[in-house]
């Protein structure tokens, strides 16, 4: 075989396993995005003090399992959403501090999660995700005492369910531009056409009108810092927040929980508490009462 021939048929080998691995890489790369905790079959612990073990009901009839606590009078709710490798007790040990403030927690756990039904992807996502917004309007809370916070995979839910409703916030931490963008600054050599989930929260958070917090690790070696930036120049209302050193994991710190506590108190001022009641005036002494009924009475001496 002479060297032309050799080297053609190099090229032809090497095109073809390329072809062949990006052929694997489109059938199962809902592997690589959604890796729950072991394989979606191990259920989540039971909630802790404060929390209730509960579920939601989806537009398509499956019935998820979610953790709630309640908020305090005055106080809004928070609906977070996990990143693609976490769980319901995860989310738990990342949103507790805000419970202990008095602050509602609803915890929607995904579809293949935690021993739930079914097979995540994008758009099932947000029905899970839109699940949780049913049943907290069904409970007669209103939107504007809503806020939204998506974690890493859980910003692409977040951000659909603020651009449908009007809710009172929304907070991306370690959030994407797009699927798609994460996936090419990892693998350069996918096109992003294949990657079919593409959560494209760029394209969106124009459209929403809620306060938006955007905020970032500076160190995140899994989303890059360039997807805040690209989120925060899409929505220049958005107050767009670093962390320095910051990596993914971002949210369980406790440099996150104040900073978005401050947020939510400038937003959500806690309410004073009520007046106490004013005492009643005390009886004339010169008429005698009916202590039956509080009448006066009528007798005379």
């Amino acid at each position: 075989m002479r060297i032309g021939g050799i080297t053609l048929w190099l090229l032809g080998s090497a095109l073809a396993l390329y072809l062949a691995a990006l052929g694997a890489f489109y059938i199962f790369q809902r592997v690589f995005y959604y890796p729950a905790p072991g394989g979606g079959l191990t259920l989540a612990e039971d909630p802790g003090p404060g929390f209730q073990d509960m579920s939601l009901t989806t537009s398509d009839g499956l019935v998820l399992r979610a953790f709630y606590h309640p908020p305090r009078q005055g106080r809004p709710t928070l609906v977070f959403f996990h990143g693609n490798g976490g769980d319901l007790n995860g989310s738990e040990v990342a949103t507790r501090a805000f419970a202990a403030q008095g602050y509602g927690v609803l915890l929607p756990e995904y579809r293949g999660y935690g021993g739930n039904p079914g097979t995540p992807n994008e758009q099932d996502l947000y029905r899970d995700g839109a699940a949780g917004i049913y049943w907290l309007e069904n409970s007669r809370l209103p939107l504007k005492d809503i806020v939204l916070i998506g974690n890493s995979l859980g910003s692409g839910v977040a951000t659909e369910l603020a651009k449908r409703k009007k809710v009172g916030g929304l907070i991306l931490v370690s959030g994407f531009a797009s699927l798609p963008r994460v996936v090419a600054q990892h693998y350069p050599y996918i096109p992003g056409f294949l990657v079919r989930d593409k959560f494209d929260n760029r394209a969106k958070i124009g459209r929403v009108t809620a306060p938006i917090l955007i905020y970032h690790g500076t160190a995140d070696t899994v989303v890059p810092v360039s997807n805040g930036r690209a989120l925060a120049r899409a929505q220049p209302a958005a107050t767009f927040a670093l962390e320095r050193g910051a990596g993914h994991d971002l949210m369980f710190s406790p440099v996150a929980t104040r900073r978005i506590s401050a947020w939510l108190r400038d937003r959500f001022p806690v309410p004073p508490p009520p007046p106490p009641p004013s005492p009643l005036p005390p009886p004339d002494s010169g008429t005698p009462l009916d202590h039956r009924d509080g009448s006066v009475s009528n007798s005379s001496p």
